[in-house]
């Protein structure tokens, strides 16, 4: 179980929203995961991604971009 956030999460994190075309300064990512990772669109503007606590980063990344797709559809 993942209990801090390293810069590999991150790095991890911005090669899927790189390739999605997000911009890094539009993200928040929270130092401390939880169960279940969420995405979700703060007041200002920005996505804060919450890395998953309980799974497996690489299987919780597969998911990442439909996470963000339905964010941002609201």
């Amino acid at each position: 179980m993942l209990a801090v956030v390293t810069m590999k999460e991150i790095d991890a994190i911005f090669a899927v929203t790189d390739a999605l075309g997000i911009h890094r300064e539009k993200l928040v990512i929270p130092l401390g995961p939880s169960t279940p990772g969420r995405v979700r669109k703060l007041p200002s503007g920005k996505l804060e991604i919450t890395v998953e606590a309980a799974r497996p980063l690489d299987v919780w990344l597969r998911e990442l971009p439909a996470l963000i797709a339905a964010v941002e559809k609201t």
